[in-house]
């Protein structure tokens, strides 16, 4: 039963570490792995599927609040919007793959905000997080780092 809880804890810190929560998952991860007692693969698999599903409710927020009245409660001006959109032009939906980094969640809420197609944002969203979580299980193991 311990396996089990542990896993679903550390569902519940990449959730959170994937929404406007500041939270860390990767320390939760690293800890789990570090006492070897499930396969790193099944790691990535339930790190990954709780930050793609916070992600998710970011995204829901950024679409959520998109509008006029959303964009008045969260202060971004006619100007900021056109600015965010400008950038978001540049860079595209590409900028999705950085999602994991700092100020990722921004990128994702914006993305929510600008109508991004729901299965392109799934797609770049689990291609960068799942790469995440791979990249720190490689790096827990001593094999990249």
């Amino acid at each position: 039963m311990l396996g089990g809880t542990s896993l679903a804890g550390l569902f519940v810190a990449a959730f959170l570490a994937a929404t406007p929560v500041p939270f860390q998952s990767e320390v939760v991860f690293l800890a789990l792995m570090a006492q070897g007692l499930m396969p790193v693969w099944l790691l990535v698999l339930v790190a990954s599927t709780g930050n793609i599903l916070g992600s998710c409710v970011t995204y829901g927020f950024g679409r959520g609040l998109g509008g006029a009245r959303g964009a008045r409660w969260l202060g971004l001006t006619p100007e900021r919007r056109a600015k965010a959109e400008r950038w978001f032009a540049r860079w595209g939906v590409w900028s999705l793959l950085l999602s994991w980094a700092p100020g990722g969640d921004f990128i994702v809420a914006l993305s929510g905000a600008l109508r991004v197609p729901l299965p392109l944002f799934l797609a770049l969203v689990t291609v960068a997080k799942t790469l995440r979580y791979a990249a720190v299980g490689l790096i827990g193991l001593g094999i990249w780092g």
